[in-house]
């Protein structure tokens, strides 16, 4: 007992320097979730840095007015009024690998800038990278690759 006292703020940093790892720790396991678009950043991503390309073909080009968030109800009309005015762009596609034939879409939105969608019609052919060992996951356009060109 005469030694912890005599020591006491040696524990004192112990326990603190404990304290604190165990808080970043914490922080990082149970950190903040990510929202959707970062979520599909990452997705876009991924599958542009381990992706194989595979001819596909434009389905259909889809424009449709943006959903409210849940976490956004019940604020100010204003709110309300810009989240009608914005649109979501949908590029529907198809693509084969091994005889099998997905369907998929992409919302586009804020990539327009990638390639020139107004050239973009039903029935153009394209690149379609897809996630070798899960060919469902597919992507037309990231952040610094599209297949529309």
């Amino acid at each position: 007992m005469k030694i912890v006292a005599a020591h006491w703020h040696e524990l004192a940093l112990v326990v603190a320097a404990i304290v604190v790892i165990a808080a970043l720790a914490y922080a990082w396991l149970f950190g903040r979730k990510k929202d959707s678009k970062e979520v599909e950043r990452e997705r876009r991503s991924y599958l542009n840095r381990i992706g194989r390309i595979v001819d596909g073909q434009v389905v259909e080009i889809v424009e449709r007015a943006a959903e409210q968030d849940a976490g956004q109800r019940g604020h100010a009309s204003k709110l309300k009024t810009i989240n009608k005015m914005m649109n979501h762009r949908m590029l529907l596609y198809s693509y084969s690998i091994s005889g099998v034939t997905y369907e998929a879409a992409q919302d586009i939105t804020g990539l327009e800038e990638q390639t020139c969608l107004e050239r973009v019609v039903a029935g153009q052919p394209v690149g379609v990278k897809y996630d070798p060992s899960n060919p469902s996951n597919s992507i037309l356009i990231a952040d610094d690759w599209s297949g529309l060109d």
